[in-house]
């Protein structure tokens, strides 16, 4: 028989499997729904009770099918990727980033899909001293205090012969790690909300542990050089940049490489701005270096990395692409929701905000393909909110609608890789929290990367329409997207098809699946909220 296996994430109780061909979606509710595949497996075919739920209205008959004959859409396999945070310098987490280890590998290997590490650093220089006394800017961390003995001696097993090992660290010593990283949040914070940000050394012990964590964790590293740093005419001062290329490369480390973060702030941060053009130049400056190291000839480069593509932001892109559109191998940017210090709940339902970024997606696009057609765009740095994020908010459940919007939004509208701000940082944006444990983001993550394939499909749904007001925007409070099943995943035949859906409607949603899609079997993975905190959990 064939087969439908789903994985629902629902704001009420919600029973374990669904009838075939019938999904019944609650309001609110969030679903990576259905994977169909032509398998001799035999599901459930009984039919089970739909209890309705005090104070929510009665279902709507939804009728859904799927274009199974072409993608609309092929993106990276690399799609879902992670970002670490530059504060882990800082506050000393980068010494513990190795008991995470199995975390990581959960991604890279149970999904059978490649990701990319991305590590955005803004420091002010680069050392190959062991122990630095920097006079390329005032350290803000001696790092002497990261490297003491028995945290080295429990470090992962970096010799690749003998094996990538998880570090065990003793538990007083993750004590006190967290005790200094709550501190150092607070000095970052200072800094973020007074615009006045200390200096950060990187020294090369610190540098091969980011990369051996990286190989081992199979990940690939991506790194952004530090573009602050300028000579008298505004162009980029690249001579620290070159020490650390030319070490990277005699370690033979394999590395993709970016010039900055947000050149649209450069202002705030450093008192003058450097305009797109200037950028564009810089960016040359630097694939040019790359093609003089023989390690980096064909490394990839990508940027500019700019913020949300306000018009300021859109000129200083126009500029960028006009000089280097051709010199990157994918054009960047970044897109966080809503402010973290003012954000509330019920923020995170809102479609008027969902759809702030489909808008922004159209923007970029418009602007890299007037000057180089077909350029790939990534997404290389998204959140639910800005500004760290807020505690039980942008780390709970009721991030997830966010979330999965965003990865449906940024498939269907051909954004190549997405990368996830952040894994770990010290905010309340990541996917696990200092004791290393999932947030609900992580196990929605995951199970994207082990469901979800590359190629996007096209969807027919009937039974919603109505007509708009006049003067008035009706938006989707239905959102459904459709997907291959990744063919890593072994559990499905190729030809599978996954489903996820989002139901922001006050009233429940019952789902019949029609055309190719009938009488299959669903496969339902549930997730909810935890506890009787509800989305805020």
């Amino acid at each position: 028989s064939e087969l439908i296996r789903g994985f629902l994430l629902s704001g009420m109780p919600y029973p374990s499997s669904c009838p075939p061909g019938l999904l019944a979606l609650m309001a609110p509710g969030l679903a990576l729904m259905a994977t169909f595949s032509l398998s001799s497996q035999v599901g459930d075919r009984r039919a089970l009770p739909v209890e309705k739920p005090s104070g929510v209205k009665g279902r709507t008959l939804i009728l859904l099918d799927v274009n199974t004959k072409s993608p609309v859409r092929i993106i990276s396999e690399n799609f879902l990727s992670l970002q670490l945070d530059p504060s882990i310098i800082h506050d000393g987490w980068l010494d513990f980033l190795r008991a995470a280890a199995s975390t990581f590998w959960s991604f890279a290997t149970c999904s059978c899909l490649l990701l990319c590490l991305k590590l955005e650093l803004m420091v002010s220089c680069f050392r190959e001293l062991k122990w630095p006394k920097t006079k390329c800017g005032e350290p803000a961390l001696q790092l002497v205090q990261l490297l003491e003995p028995n945290i080295v001696r429990s470090d992962i097993a970096l010799d690749k012969q003998k094996g990538c090992k998880i570090a065990q660290h003793p538990d007083i010593m993750l004590e006190l790690q967290r005790e200094k990283a709550a501190q150092m949040h607070l000095v970052l914070l200072k800094e973020q909300f007074s615009n006045t940000y200390s200096n950060l050394t990187l020294t090369a012990r610190s540098l091969d542990k980011l990369y051996n964590f990286a190989d081992c964790s199979g990940l690939h590293l991506i790194f952004a050089l530090n573009a602050l740093r300028r000579n008298p005419n505004n162009s980029w001062n690249s001579s620290n940049a070159l020490s650390l290329l030319k070490y990277s490369a005699s370690k033979k480390y394999n590395i993709s490489w970016e010039l900055g973060n947000e050149p649209n702030n450069y202002r705030t941060l450093i008192g003058r701005s450097v305009n797109g053009s200037q950028l564009g130049k810089d960016y040359i400056q630097l694939r040019s270096l790359l093609q003089l190291i023989r390690t980096y000839s064909r490394a990839n480069l990508y940027g500019p990395n700019i913020g949300r593509p306000r018009k300021n932001v859109i000129a200083l892109l126009e500029g960028f692409m006009k000089v280097a559109g051709s010199a990157v191998d994918a054009v960047t940017w970044q897109h966080y929701y809503i402010d973290g210090r003012v954000a509330k709940v019920t923020d995170f339902l809102k479609t008027r905000l969902l759809d702030t970024l489909s808008d922004q997606i159209r923007k970029i696009q418009k602007v890299v393909n007037t000057y180089t057609p077909g350029k790939k765009i990534w997404l290389e740095g998204v959140g639910a909110t800005s500004a760290g994020g807020m505690n039980n908010l942008s780390d709970s459940y009721a991030a997830g609608f966010l979330w999965l919007n965003t990865l449906g939004l940024l498939a269907s509208q051909g954004i190549d890789v997405v990368v996830r701000h952040s894994f770990l940082d010290h905010g309340h944006n990541h996917l696990v929290d200092q004791n290393f444990n999932p947030l609900p983001d992580y196990w929605l993550s995951l199970l994207y990367k082990r469901l979800i394939g590359p190629k996007v499909l096209a969807i027919h749904v009937a039974g919603l329409q109505r007509k708009p007001r006049p003067g008035r925007v009706i938006r989707d409070k239905l959102r459904i997207y459709a997907h291959c099943t990744s063919y890593h995943n072994h559990n499905y035949v190729r030809g599978s098809i996954t489903l996820y859906i989002i139901n922001l409607h006050r009233s429940r949603k019952k789902i019949k699946l029609a055309g190719t899609l009938r009488d299959k079997i669903v496969h339902q993975y549930l997730l909810q909220p935890y506890g009787k905190d509800g989305l805020p959990s």
